[in-house]
């Protein structure tokens, strides 16, 4: 809105404004004048039952008084503001401010160095990512670009479980003023529903994701679920869209307290799929994070925020939650190195990732988005 119709006096008013919320650096927007002959929105603080005839007196427009405290929300015009003021009935008077949720940093973006290669201004735009899990639901920071369900029961790709919609925070929650942020915010993000609303699915539904992922152009599938018995159909699909060019991110699985020398899952047990373990904050690995042989990298996945449903957040632990880290980094990665292939970015984290220790336990450890960008 163009505050210059409304005279000196709105211009005037809007700087002080402005002055204000520098030196509070309050995270707010300041509400213009309103159309309706340019009154703004107040705050008005009284002491007498006098004061609601006064505020309509001079004009103003009532649309709270508050009961609990003494407090009129009205619309006042800017002369009215002025005489009332220092009136006796009046306690203050405060400009209505909108206040905007502050955007929080997982842990997990720093502790990756993601927030690095963003100061860079690399943030996976135009890299197409794959979600095969429950879907993936509306959420004001998200960017779902399309997507496809392969579950009979459930036509649409839109999520009602809440583990796809916050695995996809994790890869590409928005750089917005507000929620949380992912390791890739600006990354094409494709929800494929291959698990149902109870985060059930199947070989089948698992090989068709990865198919329509290999003939739709994606960049980096993640597969933050898994099965304890593997498939012959599920690995040919696998290898194929590796082959393909498609890079491949499975969730390690959380059968860790299991025991034995190997309780991975799959698909994240097969060559062809880049399997991730998950560690906390302080680097250790996670008690439920499956092991073995094929462990291939760690990530965080323990206590991460990221979008839910009904436009809410939620904090979950699991392998889940670290395959998405992995993602996230890969298109950031194709992103700065649009020529480096899918098996070359992979090698990339594995040849850059921080040493944890044990190989069976850490694979090659912790990836590290910062030097495996450079």
């Amino acid at each position: 809105m163009n505050l210059q119709k409304w005279g000196n006096a709105l211009k005037i008013n809007q700087w002080l404004r402005v002055s204000v919320l520098t030196l509070l650096l309050l995270v707010m927007v300041v509400r213009v004048a309103s159309a309706n002959g340019g009154k703004e929105e107040y705050l008005i603080g009284v002491n007498s039952d006098k004061a609601k005839g006064l505020i309509e007196s001079a004009g103003g427009d009532i649309h709270h008084e508050y009961e609990a405290f003494p407090v009129i929300f009205a619309e006042l015009p800017e002369a009215a503001k002025r005489g009332l003021i220092n009136n006796p009935h009046i306690d203050f008077i405060e400009e209505n401010e909108d206040v905007e949720i502050a955007q929080t940093v997982p842990w997990g973006i720093p502790f990756i160095y993601s927030d690095e290669v963003h100061r860079q201004g690399y943030y996976g735009n135009g890299v197409k990512i794959a979600v095969l899990d429950t879907g993936i639901a509306t959420h004001p920071d998200l960017a779902i670009k399309g997507g496809v369900s392969f579950i009979p029961t459930e036509n649409t790709y839109i999520d009602y479980n809440g583990h796809g919609t916050h695995v996809a925070g994790t890869v590409a929650a928005l750089n917005n003023s507000y929620g949380v942020l992912g390791v890739a915010p600006g990354a094409d993000l494709y929800a494929v529903k291959v698990l149902d609303r109870k985060g059930g699915g199947s070989h089948a539904t698992i090989a068709q994701g990865i198919e329509w992922a290999m003939n739709n152009g994606m960049d980096v599938v993640n597969m933050s679920l898994g099965s304890t018995s593997g498939s012959t159909t599920l690995q040919l699909a696998s290898d194929r869209a590796s082959s393909a060019g498609v890079l491949l991110i499975g969730a390690a699985g959380n059968s860790g307290q299991q025991g034995g020398s190997n309780n991975m899952g799959y698909p994240a047990r097969y060559n062809s799929v880049m399997a991730v373990g998950a560690v906390d904050q302080n680097g250790t690995r996670a008690s439920f994070s499956s092991y073995g042989a094929e462990l291939e990298i760690m990530a965080p996945g323990v206590n991460i925020n990221s979008t839910h449903l009904n436009n809410s957040y939620r904090s979950l632990n699991g392998t889940s939650m670290a395959a998405p880290h992995v993602a996230g980094v890969a298109a950031l990665i194709k992103q700065k190195h649009p020529h480096l292939t899918a098996s070359q970015i992979r090698n990339r984290m594995n040849q850059t990732a921080i040493n944890l220790g044990n190989r069976t336990y850490y694979g090659n450890g912790l990836v590290d988005a910062e030097y495996a960008a450079q």
